[in-house]
């Protein structure tokens, strides 16, 4: 834990000198640089109360997001594969304690069914989750997982990335899981706050602080070199959580000469037999949690921030403006839920309550009303746009050249397999519209994608 220094966190949180309204709008202004900020200045930001600096902020946001991936929101849904944990965490209704819930670990055939109707429902991308357990979530489980879940073909539809989220691993186990051929591989410290962290797991290997902290450069050093780091929002006070949080992103573009892939920002939701879910220690209201996204999004305007299904669809709607650059739909946090159709169990039972059910085609809908550009795209990955090749197409704005015209042909894709009838037509005519604002080497390029899609081709990109 030498890299979080929480003595200089402290004392960035307490300066009462940062109230001045002129260092928040140099910060501001610097940050639409789209070079990033410093600790300082992120701190800076926190403290913004004055409402004309809180729409410059807002505004900073959303402009860097789409000046770097533009109107797009990537899509996926996590997979639970097992809810056994021999931790007890005590947030999570997967804990060890938790005698009320039902334990499942999906059969291989069982993971085939679930990405099977994911795949039917539209998805190209899915997260891999599951409880840490020595016998029922081991490697070897994890490889025959996601070599079924990529063997599956559904009329020219398939996954074509799957990331993974799953306990901490020594460096050889990394190696191991690095043959899988994933994607990205997320780890969430939860909290940064060493004593937060130690109250919050008081048994299991999930205590091992520094284990957890350092497993990124375990990963990156055995070959995985798109990493996704997060906080869970809640267990400490966010100003904290945030600051530490990106202290590691600057550790790790320091060390690894990457920073993190994605980030994300879970808060937390009520869970079963969870007590720190269902009294939050250190809740975070909706518009503290805009202003991290927002702070997240001028610090580190080259990652991909990630939303989930735990907030409302309303709240969401407000959040894609000021950074967000991905987001899960149609999640279900259940082992086995997404073949069933007992809404109930899968709340009861999940890992924590949701705040949007819609489905897949319902978000889609949603998020082209509101002038987003839905996106399944897969295409840097399995063209070798990772790591420090990804981090300086972003840093320099250069992604959307290759990112838009690749998110238009699996939007096209969806629209043309998937949508439901009731839309498609004018999203057809939206999509269109779009093509025809691209530079035009790159708009030719594009219809002849779009073409190949309409006579049957299917998984298309450059």
């Amino acid at each position: 834990m030498e890299f979080i220094d929480e003595k200089y966190i402290n004392a960035l949180i307490e300066d009462k000198s940062f109230n001045d309204k002129n260092l928040q709008l140099a910060a501001i202004e610097k940050a639409r640089l789209r070079k990033g900020i410093s600790l300082k200045e992120s701190a800076i930001l926190l403290n913004i109360t004055d409402n004309e600096l809180l729409d410059k902020l807002f505004s900073a946001a959303k402009e860097i997001k789409e000046n770097i991936y533009g109107n797009r929101l990537v899509m996926f849904a996590p997979l639970y594969l097992t809810n056994a944990c021999v931790n007890n965490c005590l947030y999570c209704a997967f804990r060890i304690d938790n005698k009320d819930i039902v334990r499942k670990t999906l059969t291989i055939d069982e993971i085939e069914q679930e990405a099977r109707q994911l795949i039917m429902d539209g998805h190209k991308r899915l997260l891999l989750v599951c409880g840490e357990h020595p016998k029922e979530s081991n490697l070897d489980y994890i490889g025959e997982a996601i070599k079924r879940i990529y063997s599956i073909n559904y009329n020219g539809n398939n996954i074509r990335r799957v990331n993974v989220n799953i306990a901490p691993l020594t460096a050889e186990e990394f190696k191991k899981l690095h043959s899988f051929e994933i994607g990205t591989y997320q780890i969430f410290q939860e909290t940064y706050h060493y004593e937060t962290y130690t109250k919050m797991h008081p048994s299991g290997p999930k205590k091992d602080f520094a284990f957890r902290l350092h497993a990124p450069e375990r990963a990156f050093e055995a070959g995985i070199d798109d990493l996704g780091i997060g906080a869970l929002f809640g267990l400490t006070d966010y100003r904290f959580e945030l600051l530490a949080m990106l202290m590691h992103a600057e550790y790790m573009e320091k060390t690894l000469g990457v920073g993190p892939h994605t980030i994300s920002i879970p808060r937390l939701e009520p869970a079963s037999n969870a007590p720190a879910a269902n009294k939050i220690p250190n809740a975070v209201d909706d518009f503290a949690f805009k202003k991290i996204i927002a702070i997240l999004r001028l610090a580190v305007p080259y990652t991909g921030i990630i939303l989930s299904t735990r907030e409302k669809p309303e709240l969401r709607s407000e959040l894609f403006s000021v950074g967000v650059s991905q987001i899960s739909a149609g999640s279900k946090t259940t082992p086995g839920a997404y073949k069933k159709t007992d809404n109930k169990s899968n709340s009861e039972f999940g890992q924590f309550q949701l705040g949007d059910h819609r489905s897949l085609d319902q978000v889609v809908k949603d998020v082209c009303n509101l002038g987003f550009l839905p996106s399944f795209c897969t295409a840097c990955y399995r063209s070798g746009r990772t790591g420090d090749r990804f981090m300086e197409l972003a840093k320099t704005g250069k992604i959307g050249e290759i990112c838009t015209p690749n998110a238009l042909a699996t939007f096209k894709e969806y629209l043309l397999d998937f949508a439901s009838d009731d839309y498609s037509a004018n999203s057809e005519k939206a999509l269109l519209e779009q093509v025809e604002r691209l530079p035009e080497k790159t708009k030719n390029a594009t219809k002849k994608m779009i073409t190949k899609l309409e006579n049957g081709e299917r998984d298309v990109y450059f």
